[in-house]
């Protein structure tokens, strides 16, 4: 039935009126895009050729319609049909009638751009190219030739390394075409060439290169050749990326030689010399190093190339006082239409830019030689040069960010201190851009500025007052768009953020009426911005509630005014109101003992905002920031229904809204506890109860701080007791048995039951009952080790909360549990220890006779947890009494052999304790610190790996003591002839390097090299050792390793190679069982090298890592390819020039790792393990594909096509990139 339907509206198609085969048309397009439309054989012909028949419709709108219909109608036709249709076009293309010629070419687009299986592209591919391969050569005219070029260019892109057995005949054609006369063909030639280029052999490409090499080489051509020529050198470089690398020898030194010999009207031939070598700078970052300072010596000459104008203006005339109209340059600027020398500076722009980008290592040099440079064009007359030059040092500026975070600028050669010292010059030179009439060029201004505060926080501290005039100007003058007002706020905030409020004082006056009036901007981006402004310039005004250099009284009113205006108004953007909100919060707590008049018309406006979904939870943050104010401000007329809505808050959904909710209620009770009524508290303690669980730690963490809250404050009130008893407390006897437990929560609990102990009306033993029956094992087995240790510290200091009294009591009934030798309950015991142990390390236990005795008799007990909490709870014990207990350990470690693995985790509780704790150490060095180093170094040699773990962190946690003493000792250890020896040394030197500053850093310097120079040694283990210290230096202490990364890095990258001399086969009967030795150490190797990544990317050199060592890593062992994906994902990320260029090689491991499909027979484990590999992968294959230009890459791009078309994996992959 359908299909009759179709047949009639394809003869209407045909009729002689015009609307009436436009009507028709329209018709049938409509039926084609129907899910349900199938043609048969007899339909087919008839389909297709008057489809093809109204192309050439004298009517442009049916024709128009007809090349609609082709897309639809190569999905539901025949593939025979489609290559019959594509050949019949194209005859039309090169034999046709020229007004045809336009409707054909584009009609043969569209079916192209609709095929996407292989089998019919290719067909295509076989009709098709030599057709349009010969229309290339023997097109009647230049436009045939053209249109030829576009579609086999569109065809290449898309399928070229479908036929490669045509690509030699395909090239030879293409680059005879780059001689040609005409302009648009040699165009058009080398953008076909740079389709097919991804998918040629390797041969194939160096063939393309030598021949246009060889044109280039010949200097008697024509100019527009040889352009055409290097543009064709840049188009290569930039479709096949890193593959390019072996032909730089040859076209570098031509492209630089071009540059510097054109002649001076030949502008286009340097920019695309230049556009060529910015190309080579980031797609080719490892062979391109050896030409690097060529490069950049090239680009820094031509970025001031401007042969036609002479700057007569003085650099260092100091026109700052000039007057605001006179010195406007835009006035008096030189222009020529005819002056293309700037295409020359924009393209060494962005080479430098390029340079930036892809060689950290070269920043500090960039500094000396580029920087300068730099800062001199912010005064380029051409405008959107000006802006590349901006973009150029912004991304310098940005680099020295990522380069150096985290480190201070101690080092002259360091990039924050060689920019430190430009930032008087970059200062002058952007105020006289800020003087420019152009909007386009202020905004750029503003940006650099911008950079600057981000990367060097406190640089403008003595410069501001020169930036002021330029910040009032933008924000003041009629001619301001909204983007420059933008720009400016957003400059103004950062500064004053990050400098000291006595830096703005002098310039408080002219810049608060700017401020306040851009608050009433009709753009709303505008307003929120400067309502951001706003709350910083509150903090300037007052930046010490005590006392106050600067009269703020005068600014009061008039900021209150402008933000009530904008708080009070309903009808605004949902940022102006929050923005609104925030600022008034700052406005009421910093100066609300001036605005007592005021706060009962704005408190109750806060409390409405409370109500609106939109704006609750900005609005209960601002009750915080008043509720904090030193300045006690009254509150009395709002506190109740605040309270009360607070409350309501707890039950919401929102987890934002409950976490600032439990923040906000806790600064309410400590300011107004008394004049909350004790209801309210029962209420508050009924809701927090419920969000106690180890669901969420952080928000438990914050209701258990709420909870302790009130109990201190409100200790007197019975039934806050009673309520916390009966509510709180079951969850928290709940909450002390998770695993889970750790860090701030578990610091909430202890300090919940301290306070608790104290309330009203609650009894000791109880709550001691109740903690000690929580630890017995429940039907379904025993507690967890960390919640017995959770128990443990909570039962500590609960007993030092009771007073000495019930903590003498407790003791002793712990003493008794261990003493009952009948006693066959282990879990009993176990906890006792814990708890002596707790308690020992926070209070001296000598008054209790023969307790170290009674511990170590549970040595000799049969399971080893208990042993373990023995050894623990003697270290802890000693913490407590060093000159009592620490001989007594030091001595049963001499006599005892059988438990000095036990002993010497006692004595490492009290070392590493000890050097945490800066007051302890001189009583450790009282001590005999010579009879531990002895007794320690007596066990480096130990044959079991648990005592030498143990022997290292003691030595380790020893030298941040003695470092004087230690680092010699172990020092010559290096060279010990014991391999075990040499490994427990560089382990030791790992627990030495922490994160906060401790005096043995400065004997660290000199001496690191030699423990991390282990990473030669022959054995594998001191190797692995050597690695985990450099990885532990690289995360803690950068700038110890930053001067020995080049010599270490080589090193490091060969540990991430498989040794074939460490993987041996084991022989188990029936059959063999392969063991990798060499495992652990490349798992460790890649881990550090994703440290070094994040603390010393200007030391790494990417691309010399990622291939070959990173290719290797992404195909390795599931222990490696974890930390390589993450590796990937971060260079990706920092580093995406490098990654890009080498995104080919990188795709096959990626994809083999992706389908990897578990054995039939693999256990749960290891299914779960290759899901999570893939998931991993998946989150590499994620972050390539946000590097733009990754779509330059056909095996990546096909990757992608992959991954979507495979359901399974697309579901992975969409949620992989939402987390």
């Amino acid at each position: 039935m359908a299909n009759l339907n179709i047949t009639n509206i394809l003869e209407k198609m045909t009729g002689k009126d015009k609307d009436y085969r436009y009507m028709a048309t329209s018709d049938l397009l409509s039926e084609l895009n129907k899910e349900s439309f199938k043609s048969d054989q007899d339909l087919e012909p008839k389909l297709t050729s008057t489809v093809l028949q109204q192309l050439e419709d004298a009517s442009g709108d049916v024709s128009g319609l007809a090349v609609k219909c082709l897309a639809p109608l190569v999905k539901k036709v025949g593939e025979d049909k489609v290559v019959e249709m594509t050949n019949k076009l194209c005859d039309k293309l090169l034999n046709g009638k020229d007004q045809h010629r336009d409707t054909a070419s584009i009609a043969l687009k569209t079916i192209i751009a609709e095929v996407t299986t292989p089998t019919l592209a290719e067909k295509i591919l076989v009709s098709l190219a030599p057709q349009l391969i010969k229309g290339v050569n023997t097109g009647k005219n230049a436009e045939i030739k053209c249109e030829c070029l576009d579609i086999l260019g569109d065809v290449l892109h898309r399928f070229g390394n479908l036929v490669t057995k045509d690509h030699e005949y395909m090239l030879s054609a293409l680059l005879s075409q780059l001689g040609s006369n005409q302009a648009s063909v040699r165009k058009k030639s080398v953008s076909c060439i740079a389709s097919l280029a991804p998918s040629l052999s390797d041969d194939l490409l160096a063939k393309a290169t030598l021949q246009v090499v060889q044109l280039l080489k010949n200097r008697s051509a024509k100019s527009e050749i040889t352009r055409t020529n290097i543009q064709m050198i840049g188009s290569l470089s930039r479709s096949v990326g890193y593959r390019f690398g072996p032909h730089l020898a040859e076209t570098v030194p031509l492209l630089v030689s071009y540059c510097t010999s054109a002649s001076e009207n030949d502008e286009e031939l340097r920019e695309y010399s230049l556009q060529a070598l910015e190309s080579f700078m980031l797609r080719c970052p490892r062979d391109i190093a050896p030409y690097c300072e060529g490069i950049l010596n090239l680009a820094l000459e031509y970025v001031s190339y401007d042969p036609n104008f002479t700057d007569s203006m003085e650099e260092d005339t100091d026109d700052e006082c000039l007057d605001e109209d006179d010195d406007d340059e835009s006035a008096n600027e030189y222009t020529d239409d005819e002056d293309a020398s700037w295409k020359v500076r924009r393209a060494s722009a962005k080479c430098l830019s390029a340079i930036i980008v892809s060689r950290p290592e070269m920043l500090s040099k960039m500094y000396l030689e580029a920087c300068p440079k730099l800062i001199d064009r912010f005064r380029e007359r051409e405008e959107n040069v000006k802006m590349d030059i901006f973009n150029t040092f912004i991304e310098l500026l940005r680099q020295t960010g990522n380069v150096t975070k985290g480190q201070g600028d101690i080092d002259e050669n360091s990039p924050r201190w060689l920019l430190k010292q430009e930032v008087p010059k970059v200062v002058k030179s952007i105020n006289r851009q800020l003087r420019e009439k152009s909007i386009k060029t202020k905004v750029g201004a503003f940006s650099v500025l911008k950079e600057l505060v981000v990367v060097l926080p406190d640089c403008l501290a003595d410069h501001f007052g020169s930036l002021v005039p330029g910040i009032e100007k933008a924000l003041n003058d009629k001619s301001s768009t909204s983007n420059l007002k933008i720009e400016a706020l957003i400059f103004t905030r950062l500064v004053m953020a990050s400098h000291s409020p006595s830096v703005f004082h002098p310039y408080i006056q002219a810049l608060s009426g700017p401020i306040l009036s851009a608050i009433g901007d009709r753009y709303y981006k505008v307003t929120a911005e400067a309502l951001r402004v706003c709350g910083e310039l509150v903090r300037v005004l007052r930046p010490d509630l005590k006392a106050s250099s600067l009269d703020f009284r005068p600014y009061i009113s008039p900021i209150y005014n402008a933000i009530l205006g904008r708080l009070a108004n309903q009808d605004q953007d949902q940022e102006v109101k929050e923005c609104a909100i925030s600022c008034m919060s700052l406005v009421v707590s910093t100066f609300g003992d001036g605005l007592q008049r005021e706060l009962p018309a704005c408190l109750p406006i806060l409390v409405d905002r409370m109500g609106n979904e939109i704006t609750r939870l900005t609005a209960v943050k601002a009750f915080s920031v008043i509720a904090n104010s030193p300045l006690r401000i009254d509150l009395s007329c709002v506190l109740d229904h605040v309270v009360s809505e607070l409350t309501a808050f707890l039950r919401k959904a929102n987890r934002a809204l409950r976490q600032a909710t439990l923040g906000t209620l806790n600064s309410l009770v400590v300011t107004y506890g008394g004049q909350i009524g004790s209801s309210s508290y029962e209420t508050i303690i009924a809701e927090l109860s419920t969000l106690i669980s180890d669901m969420d730690l952080h928000m438990t963490a914050l209701a258990l701080e709420l909870c302790c809250t009130i109990m201190v404050d409100r200790k007197s009130i019975q039934n806050v007791g009673l309520a916390v008893r009966n509510k709180v407390l079951p969850q928290a006897l709940i909450l002390i048995r998770s695993a889970l437990l750790q860090g701030q929560a578990l610091q909430a609990l202890q300090r919940f039951f301290a306070s608790l102990v104290q309330s009203a009306n609650t009894s000791f033993d109880a709550l001691l009952d109740s903690l000690i029956s929580a630890a017995k094992p429940s039907q379904s087995g025993g507690l967890a080790k960390q919640a017995l240790s959770s128990i443990a510290k909570c039962v500590a200091v609960l007993c030092l909360a009771a007073g000495d009294q019930k903590c003498a009591s407790t003791i002793e009934m712990l003493k008794g549990i261990l003493k009952d030798d009948t006693a066959t309950n282990s879990a009993k015991q176990h906890m006792a220890l814990l708890c002596l142990g707790e308690i020992g390390r926070r209070k001296d236990l000598s008054s209790h006779a023969q307790i170290e005795n009674i511990v170590i008799e549970s040595f000799q007990s049969p399971f080893e947890e208990i042993k373990s909490a023995a050894s623990y709870a003697l270290g802890n014990i000693a913490v407590g009494n060093l000159s009592k207990y620490l001989p007594f350990i030091l001595d049963q470690i001499d006599n005892q052999q059988k438990k000095q693995y036990l002993l010497l985790h006692s004595l490492k509780e009290v070392i590493v304790r000890q050097s945490v704790d800066h007051a302890g150490q001189s009583e450790l060095q009282d001590s005999n610190i010579e009879k531990i180093l002895a007794l320690l170094f007596n066990h480096c040699e130990s044959e079991e790996e648990g005592v030498r773990n143990v022997v290292a962190e003691c030595l380790g946690k020893i030298a941040l003591i003695e470092p004087k003493k230690l680092i010699p000792a172990l020092k010559e250890r290096t060279s010990s002839p014991a391999a075990n020896t040499r490994a427990t040394v560089a382990i030791a030197i790992k627990y030495s390097i922490v994160e906060r500053p401790e005096k043995i850093d400065e004997i660290m310097c000199s001496e690191i090299s030699t423990f991390l120079m282990l990473i030669k040694d022959s054995d594998r283990h001191v190797r692995r050792a050597a690695v985990l210290a450099l990885s532990t230096a690289a995360h803690n202490k950068p700038n110890l390793i930053k001067g020995l990364l080049p010599e270490l890095l080589p090193l490091l990258y060969d540990q991430t190679v498989v040794k074939q001399e460490l993987v041996r086969t084991v022989d188990l009967g029936p059959f063999k069982h392969v063991v990798d030795d060499g495992l652990e150490l490349r798992k460790a190797a890649f881990e550090c090298v994703d440290t070094l990544l994040d603390s010393c990317l200007d030391q790494v050199n990417p691309s010399s890592f990622i291939v070959p060592f990173l290719l290797s890593g992404l195909g390795d062992h599931y222990d490696v390819k974890m930390p390589c994906h993450l590796i990937l994902s971060k260079l990706a990320d920092k580093c995406p020039s490098a990654v890009l260029a080498v995104l080919d090689s990188l795709v096959e491991p990626i994809e083999k790792t992706i389908n990897h499909k578990p054995k039939g027979d693999a256990v749960k484990q290891e299914v779960d393990r290759n899901e999570d590999m893939i998931r991993s992968a998946l989150r590499a294959i994620a972050s390539l594909s946000r590097i733009s230009g990754s779509d330059y890459s056909i095996r990546f791009k096909n990757l992608m096509n992959k991954i979507l078309a495979t359901p399974t994996l697309a579901e992975k992959y969409s949620s992989v990139r939402s987390e």
